[in-house]
C-alpha cells in the first residue's frame, strides 16, 4: 500500500483548521497542522519528510504567509504552495504569486472548490515528474531559445549559460504561455484572466515585478531585454530567435 501523500496544513483558526485536517484525513491524506508563521517555516525548512503540498493562510501570528512561501523560494524549496486568504484584492492574490505560490482560494470557501485546487496541484506536480524521470527517447517538454537557453517545462528548469534556476509551477505557466503566443502582444489583462484566473479590475504592477523577475532569470542584461519586451501600455512580448524550437505538445 502506498504511503498517503503528506498535507501541511498552516493555519491559525482553530475551528477551520480542525475542520480542515477532519476532511484532509477524510480523503486520505496525512496533515501536519502549524498554528504560528514562524514555526511552520520552520517545519517547512528541516523536516526530513516528502511534502506533497502546503495549505498556506496569509494572515497569520509571527510571519504571514507571503514572507513564509518568499522564505521557501529564497531556500530553493519548491514545495508546491496553494495560499488561503480572507484578502480578496486581486492585488493580494498577484502579491502571493509575486512570492512565488503556485495558487490561490479566497475565504470563505467551499471545501470541494478546496478539494479540486489541491488534487489538481498535486496532479501537475506528479505530472512533472513522471516526464522529468521518463527515458531520454520519451517526449521531453522543452523549449531552446537565444545562445545556450533551454526552458524545460517539464523539470521547471530554465537554464541560461549553464546556469539552472529553478521555475515554480506559476512561473512556469506564464512563461508557457508567453512562448506559445511567441512574437504576439499578450496584454496585461489576459495574463490575469487566462494564467492567474483573476478576472477583476486591478493594479497591473504586480505582473510588471512579475516580469522583472522573470527578466532576471533569462536575460543576458535584465535593463536591456531581448527576449520578454514591454508593448508599452499595453503588456508583453516573447521573443526568441530564428533557431527557436517550438514547444512540444
Amino acid at each position: 500500500m502506498s504511503e498517503k501523500t503528506l498535507i501541511v496544513l498552516v493555519e491559525d483558526e482553530d475551528h477551520l483548521a480542525k475542520g480542515l485536517i477532519f476532511n484532509l484525513e477524510a480523503e486520505g491524506f496525512r496533515v501536519h497542522h502549524e498554528a504560528d508563521g514562524s514555526s511552520a517555516l520552520n517545519y517547512l525548512l528541516d523536516t526530513p519528510e516528502k511534502i506533497g503540498a502546503v495549505l498556506l493562510d496569509v494572515m497569520l501570528p509571527g510571519l504571514d504567509g507571503f514572507e513564509i512561501v518568499r522564505a521557501l523560494r529564497d531556500a530553493q524549496n519548491y514545495v508546491p504552495v496553494l495560499m488561503l486568504t480572507a484578502r480578496s484584492r486581486p492585488e493580494d492574490v498577484l502579491e502571493g504569486f509575486s512570492a512565488g505560490a503556485d495558487d490561490y482560494l479566497n475565504k470563505p470557501f467551499q471545501l470541494a472548490i478546496l478539494m479540486a485546487r489541491l488534487t489538481g496541484l498535486l496532479r501537475r506536480m506528479r505530472w512533472q515528474q513522471a516526464v522529468t524521470n521518463a527515458p531520454d527517447e520519451e517526449i521531453q517538454d522543452i523549449y531552446t531559445f537565444g545562445t545556450g537557453k533551454v526552458i524545460r517545462f517539464d523539470a521547471l528548469e530554465l537554464e541560461v549559460n549553464g546556469k539552472v534556476t529553478r521555475l515554480t509551477l506559476m512561473e512556469a505557466e506564464l512563461m508557457r504561455y508567453l512562448v506559445e503566443r511567441e512574437g504576439k502582444i499578450v496584454s496585461r489583462k489576459e495574463i490575469l484572466e487566462e494564467v492567474w484566473r483573476v478576472r477583476e479590475d486591478t493594479d497591473t504592477r504586480a505582473i510588471d515585478n512579475f516580469i522583472v523577475r522573470l527578466r532576471r532569470y533569462l536575460e543576458d542584461d535584465p535593463a536591456r531585454p531581448t527576449h520578454l519586451l514591454t508593448a508599452r501600455g499595453v503588456g508583453y512580448r516573447f521573443v526568441g530567435n530564428a533557431d527557436s524550437v517550438p514547444v512540444q505538445q
